[in-house]
């Protein structure tokens, strides 16, 4: 799926949807076989007729056959699209502009990652001081021909003499984890293997500790369950097979374990849990004891109820952020030297939940969700406020990370109509410098954002951004609009920067995210009102904005198309199955779509947190009602759906989006099509190429312009 990117596109001109030459009615569909799987659960039949195309696509001839022939029925569809060179174009110049990360300093060093615009993965840069000349430490450029090679999580060491980072392979979860000699490049050691859903965090200069899982079955590593993850401390220039376990509870294979070492060095934090819900146990490590008492473990939280966020520590006292007693958040310490006098609260829960929490210098930087958009406050460590931080308006701040001897730190800010800009911070002087600002090819003020708040069907308010462009906003026209959302594992959506939905903008289109339950925006109570038996809610909220903004003459009756991705796409599914009258067209991006074995592969067990367990007839028959391959309604005029996903997503595996696929194709849902694009080497979404992130989303949004009435022109 190689398509060449022309030059940028010319200015835009809005004019009412035309007939094309090509018929782009849903075309032939590629022959699926028919299974005859049929299992009674609960008391119910279940027929399950593609249950052949779980098979990973590696080691089933049939399955590459399969995915082979719907490549190329929807590869000739998406050529014969009229608006996708024009989406090429402008997205491919909308991604053209300079991309920093956030600096991390150690020593007198500041490394950080930066893109120049369109190269498929950002080198990481090592920079000695603020003004030094910066070098590039490492380029994974260079690693694959194809680009989907990406360099994953890095972290230096306490005195930034070398460098610990992760490889991630296709898009695959799977990491190769190496050590750097900044100096002189070179790799220290061989590599760690079998890492997956791991922190990497240094013990002094010659180990680090992260955790792992048992090396898969040969031809499983893509497939199979994710158990017994344990962590292990690893030293410098020894072999992976000599590493020493910290950390593992073969009792409870389901469990997760992570390790985190604080900035001093001091503590270990062991924070366990056993799904995707922030409900963890806590153990600590005093490394100070280690030389005498080995990889000790000191309990502190008991019992799976709670989340424990380590923020940093002042010696013994150790610092969390907590939603113990507290649903929005609230931050506490404790003195491990005197445990037993208990937690002490330092930041009081109030009416946003808290987002995040570091400490720098000897203070607190606090970040607050205010309706689903940034704030942050400095305080003091005792919870005195200092002051505000002042961000651009509705935006997404990140980073705040810094070191306890330091009152540097840096930060990132977007918006929808505002790429990610690097602040630097003095929390001692409220001083703020900009360290690196990116220049685009348009005018952030030519385009408004705004939030509006709806009801749903229960009565719940919910908030949504709109982004328009500032004549289409004054001109009230009602334009083709792209809905997304996302819904689940307290996940919040808040404003940043996207060129794909703002060349969809550009083009005279709105785009709206909608805040909907699932999500954290609100706290606890926003999370748990849209999973398990509260799951159709967050499908009521969707169905819900989508209403609105026909209702309020953002959209036209016959304009709105729906996006979302992973448990987003699960979304998408279910409410094309319960409103196909509401939308035109539809992209379900590797989608969660099987509801009744989603708990089968990889990572699949840990979703029960949201979805709840498919072998329990109570949660069976929520998951049964809304589950997207089990509820399509045949014989039915349905919106046009683009169905997207990868070979290597070992996350939610690609038989979800196949099965739905081929259940759609046999359902006789009108003249809209129903396609999937099945992208290799691109796993779930992460450290997938520049060129196949534009491909792709050009792909996309041609798609849903043509079935909502979009129809950009070059001048």
């Amino acid at each position: 799926m190689t398509r060449h990117l022309l030059a940028a596109a010319a200015a835009i001109a809005i004019v009412a949807p035309v007939a094309n030459a090509q018929d782009m009615t849903a075309p032939d569909y590629p022959e699926t076989r028919t299974g005859d799987v049929v299992e009674t659960i609960f008391g119910e039949e279940v027929a399950d007729p593609y249950r052949w195309l779980e098979e990973d696509v590696r080691n089933s001839e049939e399955v590459a056959a399969w995915v082979d022939a719907q490549n190329e029925v929807t590869d000739a569809y998406l050529d014969g699209l009229p608006a996708r060179q024009w989406f090429a174009d402008r997205i491919g110049e909308l991604f053209d502009y300079e991309r920093f990360g956030i600096p991390v300093a150690r020593g007198d060093r500041y490394f950080f990652t930066h893109n120049s615009g369109l190269q498929n993965q950002s080198p990481l840069y090592v920079q000695d001081g603020l003004t030094g000349e910066r070098r590039v430490l490492i380029d994974p450029n260079e690693w694959a021909d194809d680009g989907a090679t990406a360099l994953a999580g890095w972290v230096p060491s306490p005195d930034g003499s070398k460098l610990l980072y992760s490889v991630q392979d296709g898009g695959s979860d799977w990491r190769i984890v190496r050590v750097l000699d900044v100096a002189t490049g070179e790799q220290i050691g061989g590599d760690v293997r079998w890492v997956k859903f791991s922190g990497l965090s240094w013990v002094g200069e010659e180990g680090f500790v992260y955790s792992r899982f048992p090396e898969p079955e040969e031809g499983e590593d893509f497939q199979a369950l994710n158990l017994n993850q344990s962590i292990y401390y690893h030293d410098l220039g020894t072999d992976q097979s000599e590493d020493q376990l910290v950390f593992a509870t073969p009792d409870a294979p389901e469990q997760n374990n992570f390790g985190g070492v604080s900035e001093d060095g001091r503590w270990m934090t062991i924070l366990s849990s056993t799904g995707t819900d922030s409900r963890y146990e806590v153990n600590l490590v005093d490394l100070d004891a280690r030389d005498t008492n080995g990889w000790q473990v000191i309990p502190l939280v008991e019992g799976f109820d709670y989340a424990w966020n380590p923020i940093g520590n002042v010696g013994s006292t150790i610092y969390f952020t907590t939603n113990n007693d507290a649903p929005l958040y609230r931050i506490v310490s404790i003195d491990m030297d005197n445990p037993q006098a208990g937690w002490n609260v330092i930041v009081p829960e109030r009416d946003q939940p808290i987002a995040g929490a570091s400490m720098v210098g000897d203070h607190l930087i606090v970040e607050y969700l205010e309706d689903a958009s940034s704030s942050a406050y400095v305080m003091t460590l005792e919870g005195e406020l200092v002051r505000e931080i002042e961000f651009a308006g509705l935006g997404s701040a990140g980073g705040f990370g810094g070191s306890a001897d330091s009152n540097e730190t840096f930060y990132s800010f977007s918006s929808f109509n505002r790429p990610g800009t690097i602040y630097r911070y003095d929390v001692a002087t409220g001083e703020t410098n900009t360290f690196a600002a990116p220049e685009v090819s348009f005018d952030p003020e030519d385009f408004v954002v705004e939030q509006r708040f709806y009801e749903s069907r229960d009565g719940t308010r919910v908030p949504m951004f709109i982004v328009r462009r500032a004549d289409v906003v004054e001109s009230g026209e009602a334009v083709p609009t792209l809905l997304y959302g996302y819904g689940g594992f307290d996940i919040s959506l808040t404003p940043g920067f996207s060129s794909t939905r703002l060349a969809w903008v550009e083009a005279g289109g709105a785009f709206v995210m909608a805040n909907i339950r699932g999500g954290g925006e609100y706290g606890r109570a926003w999370h748990d009102g849209g999973r398990r038996a509260n799951k159709q809610n967050v499908f009521d909220d969707f169905i819900a904005a989508g209403e609105f903004l026909i209702d309020e003459g953002i959209t036209p009756e016959d304009g709105l198309a729906i996006q979302g991705g992973s448990n987003g796409g699960l979304l998408v599914g279910a409410v094309a199955n319960q409103r196909p009258d509401l939308f035109a067209a539809g992209n379900a991006a590797v989608g969660v779509m099987d509801m009744l074995r989603f708990d089968q592969w990889t990572a699949g067990r840990y979703w029960v947190d949201d979805y709840g367990y498919p072998d329990r007839e109570e949660d069976w028959r929520i998951l049964r009602a809304y589950s997207p391959y089990h509820n399509i309604q045949a014989d039915t005029e349905y919106p046009a759906l683009l169905v997207t996903t990868a070979d290597t997503d070992d996350r939610v595996v690609p038989g979800h989006s196949f099965k739905y696929t081929a259940a759609l194709q046999a359902a006789n849902l009108g003249e809209r099509p129903q396609l999937i694009r099945i992208e290799t080497r691109a796993g779930h979404g992460s450290g997938k190429p520049t060129d196949k992130a534009i491909e792709e989303a050009s792909d996309i949004a041609a798609f849903l312009a043509y079935w909502t009435g979009l129809n950009p022109q070059e001048d």
